[in-house]
């Protein structure tokens, strides 16, 4: 298996959507509205502003791993001290082709584009199946996050 990792283009980004569908859809979401556009829109503009980066692994021409950082800022705080912060997104691997390291491979290559980019922390809402990959990275639970959906 010949694996090769190349950043996201505009060349990719209609299978990379459709992707990353796939992988809402695994992690359990039911709702019938058309995200692709949304989708879209977001990658668009944020990937023309610097603000979202992605790696895909690809066995030849076939994309088979995707990965995604957003960066944002908020005020400084003591785990970062100027308020960069990565969230990781679209980490998914088509099923054939999981537990061959293909992920760990692309969250180390979207983690040092955080540490390129100034953050001081890198945080993601893990699925069931990704929990054991990022605590094996070295990622720690926080317990203290909460949500409120408007």
């Amino acid at each position: 298996m010949d694996i090769e990792y190349k950043r996201l283009t505009e060349k990719d980004l209609d299978t990379f959507i459709h992707m990353r569908i796939d992988q809402l859809r695994e992690e359990g979401a039911t709702e019938e509205i058309d995200l692709k556009p949304a989708l879209m829109d977001y990658y668009h503009r944020h990937m023309a502003d610097g603000t979202f980066v992605s790696w895909l692994a690809f066995e030849g021409d076939k994309i088979i791993g995707t990965s995604g950082m957003s960066f944002v800022e908020k005020p400084p705080y003591f785990g970062s001290p100027n308020g960069k912060i990565g969230l990781i997104s679209s980490m998914y691997t088509n099923p054939c082709y999981r537990r061959k390291g293909i992920a760990r491979e692309l969250l180390s290559r979207v983690v040092n584009d955080a540490k390129e980019h100034g953050c001081g922390v890198v945080q993601i809402t893990a699925s069931d199946m990704g929990v054991k990959l990022y605590a094996d990275y070295g990622f720690l639970p926080n317990e203290k996050f909460m949500q409120y959906k408007l």
